[in-house]
């Protein structure tokens, strides 16, 4: 005899959104970055939010609008600085506006402090589909949690991951195929730290993986290229791989 599969009720998950936000997400940078363009197109954007939330069977949404909206001035700060840091970090760029409409890094850090910001309203969903978005536009996956403060670089941004409970300090540079993720993956281990803390004046260069909650990597260090490290490092060091990491004291 013939088996049947049972019956399962469908729930109408609204994939179209994805599209939605992506739209959405494009026009909220831009009214960020284009006082003429938010004139233009500012009230389109806040009726495309009102009508992601009520998708997402999200009620209060002009609370929610109001509080986004009143972030953007200090979100806007925070990205003028990230820019400047950019422009004198990297040899390559020529100008603040190379940095503002060319590098994928910058643009995926313009989008996660918007979803960072939505994810303080909590406000659900939406971050996360903001970030997936830049993710895959971008290659770097940053998640909306993460706590990163001023002033942070991603050059060449390709393959790059930070995991939820990251805290990045100020002046901060990484490059591609960086990973700052979690040693374990268990679902117990939700609710706790599970991604690297990274000082101040930090650098880390391509490739590098630095997994753990409780990895503090010390103000003014540099992590190289394609070192895996799983424990604290202390300030002022250089972490090389060479047969196996190596620290070496830096000198002032």
């Amino acid at each position: 005899m013939k088996e049947v599969a049972p019956k399962i009720g469908l729930k109408n998950y609204s994939m179209c959104l994805k599209d939605a936000v992506e739209i959405f997400t494009k026009e909220l940078i831009n009214c960020l970055f284009d006082e003429n363009y938010q004139q233009e197109k500012g009230t389109a954007t806040k009726n495309k939010f009102f009508k992601i939330l009520e998708r997402l069977s999200i009620e209060n949404k002009d609370c929610f609008w109001l509080d986004f909206e009143s972030s953007f001035k200090e979100i806007r700060r925070k990205l003028d600085l990230d820019a400047v840091f950019a422009l004198n970090s990297d040899p390559a760029a020529k100008s603040l506006r190379e940095i503002y409409l060319a590098y994928p890094g910058f643009y995926a850090i313009a989008v996660y402090r918007l979803s960072h910001q939505l994810l303080k309203q909590e406000i659900p969903v939406l971050p996360r589909m903001m970030s997936e978005f830049a993710h895959g536009l971008t290659g770097t996956d940053i998640h909306p949690g993460a706590q990163i403060g001023d002033s942070f670089f991603i050059d060449h941004a390709t393959g790059i991951v930070i995991g939820e409970t990251t805290v990045i300090k100020n002046n901060v540079t990484i490059f591609q195929g960086v990973t700052l993720g979690g040693i374990q993956v268990k679902k117990s281990l939700a609710s706790t730290k599970r991604h690297p803390t990274i000082e101040n004046n930090v650098t880390i260069y391509a490739n590098a993986t630095i997994l753990g909650g409780d990895v503090v990597i010390g103000e003014n260090s540099i992590i190289g290229a394609n070192v895996c490290v799983t424990e604290s490092i202390p300030k002022d060091v250089i972490v090389i791989e060479k047969l196996e990491n190596k620290i070496i004291k830096k000198t002032r």
